[in-house]
């Protein structure tokens, strides 16, 4: 009799256990297309959390927005679309400045110069997607992981393909002292954790889900904790250095004109008449527009005004290496975007490590010949990396931490070159990219990493932003954009080393691995679990 039973009920018993299961697991969720829609805002409107808007609260819900979405969906593939929309409506519109460096100096026709910066947010676009997908096929909706998973996807693009390195969250915050307070420890990436974390612990609390946002919570009273009590780890010395900015203001589109180089000269000449009496003169990025051999009669000739009045000259020039011309090809191995150092207790060279895409070098240059609308791109300069185990410069018989435009925006180039320094210059040319956001995004990266390192950073510009900025990140004075002129200020030399200088990103890398790893073994064995449960619940022997 036992036996009819269950040959009789297994069948409705097996039904009723995938019918228990699919309730179980199935979520409601809104239409793909409207998702989508969702988290493309949800990417377009991130930018205005960075400067110059700085509506710091958007860059905890954006992400919030994007998780909210996630949470409720089932599908990896359908998550790898949501991911995809909100990463290229991110990259679209914040990263829009290239598209003047694309068009305006690389003479790129308009609707190819707009398709080109569609592709460029749809590959950029990749890394939410993929972590998207990631997130819903393993990690079981949990806030920890989401906000590890963003942490890896930031700092993959410090280094795939060479970086792009822009749009992080943490750069969002750069004006909240108690929040950045976590910055000397873990580098940026611990403020993005932070601060999307607390934006996915608020969707669960909306789930019924109240431990995440204590975890959250703790995390953001810890930092104010660390803002009251955390030690000085670096501290002034009785040194400080006088400093010339000076911003000559010369347009992109003359500034590497053969005919328009002795114009350039004489402005930095004329601007710079007057500042020989301070300790350092800084001139920008490229200020001299022509190699170092082109440019010995000038260099010695302002040379000799340095060395009257005892100034140390630290200039922006292309360097060429002549040691190893090819008398075959007619042709330098290498050309580099450097800095070079000259006055009494001075010296030094330093030569760009990271160079920046489209601007600097054209990825797949090779290709360039396949579509004809590409050919002027050809025209952009190539120059090669520099070596990453540069030593510092010396000026004034102080070592200074030297960063070449684009590469302040690597968390862990900056902290390396700042090792046994005791300040950092950054010399720059944003004319590329005109009057949109881009160079004030720069600038809040010069900040960023001010913090990072507890050092003083003087930065001298082409045509904006000019500055000097402090140890704890704050903007001492800063000159006008786009008109020529000279910032003049002190710099403290710092000593001491923070604990990102010393272990860099790792740190909180390592925490994002370690939550990742436990994410996937916690929804393997909940999954795990919960089909033991529900087969037990199905199986058992009716009387």
């Amino acid at each position: 009799m036992t036996h009819q039973a269950i040959s009789v009920s297994t069948p409705t018993i097996g039904i009723a256990r995938r019918a228990t299961y699919q309730k179980i697991t199935t979520k409601k969720r809104l239409p793909l297309i409207i998702t989508i829609v969702l988290c493309l805002m949800a990417g377009a409107m991130f930018s205005l959390s960075l400067a110059p808007y700085k509506l710091w609260v958007l860059a905890i819900f954006s992400p919030m927005v994007l998780y909210a979405c996630l949470v409720s969906e089932d599908g990896a593939g359908r998550a790898f679309w949501m991911g995809q929309a909100y990463g290229f409506g991110l990259w679209a519109v914040g990263a829009f400045w290239l598209y003047t460096s694309i068009h305006e100096y690389g003479n790129i026709a308009m609707w190819l110069a707009l398709i080109m910066i569609a592709v460029m947010a749809c590959i950029m676009g990749l890394f939410h997607a993929v972590m998207a997908w990631v997130f819903v096929r393993f990690m079981g909706r949990q806030p920890l992981a989401f906000a590890s998973l963003w942490v890896i996807q930031e700092w993959t693009k410090t280094w795939l393909l060479t970086g792009f390195p822009w749009l992080f969250v943490g750069y969002a915050f750069t004006d909240l002292a108690w929040l950045t307070s976590l910055a000397p420890i873990f580098g940026v990436f611990a403020i993005s954790f932070v601060a999307v974390l607390f934006g996915a612990s608020v969707v669960e609390v909306f789930r019924q889900k109240l431990g995440f946002l204590c975890i959250s919570v703790f995390l953001v009273l810890f930092a104010v904790l660390m803002w009251f009590i955390a030690p000085k780890w670096t501290t002034p010395t009785a040194d400080k250095l006088s400093i010339s900015l000076v911003q000559g203001n010369i347009p992109q589109d003359l500034k590497w004109l053969t005919e328009y180089r002795h114009e350039t000269l004489n402005i930095y000449a004329q601007l710079s008449k007057s500042e020989w009496g301070q300790d350092v003169v800084v001139w920008p990025e490229a200020s001299i527009p022509m190699f170092q051999d082109e440019a010995w009669t000038f260099i010695h000739e302002m040379y000799a005004h340095a060395q009257t009045q005892g100034a140390t000259w630290v200039m922006g020039i292309p360097y060429k290496d002549i040691e190893n011309y090819n008398p075959a090809k007619r042709d330098y191995p290498h050309l580099y975007n450097s800095v070079l150092v000259l006055g009494q207790d001075s010296d030094g060279l330093y030569k760009k490590q990271n160079l920046v895409p489209f601007g600097e070098y054209v990825p797949f240059e090779g290709m360039l010949n396949i579509l004809p609308d590409l050919a002027g791109m050809q025209n952009m300069m190539s120059y090669s990396r520099g070596d990453d185990t540069q030593k510092p410069l010396l000026v004034k018989n102080q070592p200074m931490g030297p960063a070449v435009c684009y590469e302040v925006a690597y968390p862990d180039t900056t902290r390396k070159n700042a090792k046994d320094t005791q300040f950092l210059l950054t010399v720059s040319n944003d004319a590329w990219f005109g009057t949109s956001a881009g160079p004030l995004q720069h600038l809040q990266m010069v900040q960023m990493r001010s913090i990072e390192t507890g050092r003083w950073f003087a930065r001298a510009t082409n045509t904006g932003v000019t500055a000097f900025i402090d140890d704890k990140g704050r903007i001492v004075s800063q000159a006008p954009s786009f008109v020529p002129t000279v910032l003049r200020g002190e710099v403290l030399m710092m000593t001491g080393t923070t604990p990102f200088m010393r272990w860099g990103s790792y740190p909180i890398l390592a925490l994002c691995f370690l939550l990742i790893a436990l994410s996937v073994i916690v929804r393997r064995q909940n999954r795990y679990d919960a089909s033991h449960e529900l087969y037990y619940q199905g199986d058992g022997v009716r009387d």
